[in-house]
């Protein structure tokens, strides 16, 4: 925390994030020269509504700016190393409503800029910039406003500079690392509200509310992601949102929330007991899930192959399955079959920082092979990446019975056994991780172990 607190008083280091674009830039166009241009997330209204819709920074723009101001833009110049931040101006008539705008000389002390001028200014600003030494403009297709020109541009590109950000962001500087961590304890904080209430609440909408308010009122106004609080066999479900129905003779909850703070994420699940002790099925899932995420965080560390990391879940799950008679057979049939996908059926883990599932991961969403298809990061890690690593176990009828119809699975699969599982619904546990030269640090400090996930349930329920 400390740590944290400490970097994250220096300002958001854009200059750093911008030279660093256009370093990458130049590893394909070596004398790459000119101006970056990027545009802010624009102030929408809701329709038939003169009412805003929630806004929501462009991950570009506040990359190589720190600037959650909507309606601004920016322009950073290669050749002089000049980063230029474009404001909206003061508006009369919206300061009764909204009161004053922060100004040019309030934004140059709070961002990491050479320069603060007005919006207004921008398109005069690109003509002056548009020399011939620096005559190629780097901008995104598609976040170009319509009164924006660059005729006095040379060469416009529109098609380097996004690919160019997405793989710059994989690589998390001490400052985005603080945010990603400040944005876990808010989480954390959050994770522990909820499981002091689990035993308390009659819904899930409820504990929904009480992860929401405890982010809220630590700093963290936004989530990262829509929270998934699924009850029994909800959890089967892996991006459930409806978070409305009743907990009554249900075993477990699974809680798949994170709280975002300054535009960075954190993604945090757990799954508890709603009755303070897992019952037995539970349990023996909940013990091969914790063995699956265990072993694979040991397993990381700089150059680390994540397809190896993947597989290496399977394995335990194969193993752990086939000790509880719910798969049968070898470890080496059932992984060639890949029947373990049944219940497993989605990746590992996936980057995280200025969005959930972060940029920058190369994932083949058109591979063939089932265990890829969904895997969002491929190839090495490098040192400085975050990941989330989630493995979990599923009993989802609609994935599992095709699995059930087809001879090459369904010689694996004791679904006399299985009959006493389709309750746990699902269990999975994500924790955030930084990847490091040596091996890792885990930024996500929340109960997970049985014994304390219990203990602390317990103690809550007889407080209640």
């Amino acid at each position: 925390m400390a740590g944290a607190d400490a970097v994250l008083t220096g300002k958001y280091p854009a200059k750093a994030h911008a030279r660093r674009v256009v370093e990458h830039i130049r590893r394909k166009h070596p004398d790459a020269n000119g101006v970056i241009y990027l545009e802010a997330q624009k102030t929408r209204l809701l329709e038939d509504s003169d009412q805003a819709e929630p806004f929501r920074q462009r991950r570009f723009f506040y990359y190589l700016s720190g600037c959650e101001l909507p309606d601004s833009y920016l322009t950073y110049e290669v050749h002089t190393d000049r980063l230029t931040l474009y404001i909206p101006p003061v508006d009369p008539a919206e300061v009764v409503w909204s009161g004053l705008p922060p100004s040019p000389q309030d934004a140059l002390e709070k961002y990491d800029v050479d320069q603060v001028r007005y919006s207004t200014e921008v398109n005069s600003a690109l003509v002056s910039l548009s020399q011939p030494s620096r005559s190629v403009v780097w901008a995104i297709a598609g976040q170009i406003s319509d009164h924006v020109t660059f005729l006095e541009f040379d060469e416009k590109d529109l098609s380097t500079l996004k690919p160019a950000i997405e793989e710059c962001r994989v690589i998390k500087d001490d400052y985005e690392v603080a945010l990603i961590r400040r944005a876990n304890e808010i989480s954390a904080g959050s994770h522990d509200a909820v499981l002091r209430a689990v035993a308390k609440v009659s819904s899930e909408r409820e504990l929904e509310a009480v992860f929401v308010q405890q982010c809220i009122a630590n700093g963290g106004r936004e989530q990262a992601y829509h929270s998934i609080i699924a009850s029994g066999e909800n959890a089967a479900t892996l991006h459930y949102v409806k978070n409305d129905e009743p907990l009554a003779d249900r075993w477990n909850m699974l809680v798949d929330a994170g709280a975002e703070y300054h535009c960075y994420a954190s993604d945090i699940t757990r799954t508890l007991p709603i009755r303070g002790k897992f019952n037995q099925e539970s349990r023996e899932i909940y013990e091969i899930v914790l063995r699956m995420q265990d072993e694979c965080i040991d397993m990381l560390r700089e150059g680390v192959q994540w397809e190896d990391v993947h597989m290496h879940a399977h394995k335990v799950a194969i193993e752990g399955l086939l000790k509880l008679d719910i798969l049968s057979g070898s470890v080496d049939e059932i992984r060639e079959a890949k029947t373990s996908v049944a219940f497993f059926p989605h990746g590992l883990g996936h980057y995280l920082g200025l969005d959930t599932h972060d940029t920058g991961g190369h994932p083949n969403y058109a591979d063939a092979d089932p265990y890829f298809k969904y895997l969002r990061v491929r190839g090495k890690l490098p040192a400085g990446s975050v990941i989330t690593v989630e493995p979990g176990i599923y009993f989802c009828r609609f994935i599992i019975e095709p699995f059930l119809a087809d001879p090459r699975h369904a010689r694996h699969i004791q679904t006399d056994v299985l009959d006493r599982y389709w309750r746990v619904g699902g269990v999975r546990i994500e924790d955030d991780v930084l990847v490091t030269k040596t091996g890792y640090e885990n930024l996500t400090n929340v109960p997970k172990t049985i014994d304390t996930i219990e203990a602390a349930s317990s103690v809550a329920g007889s407080s209640s």
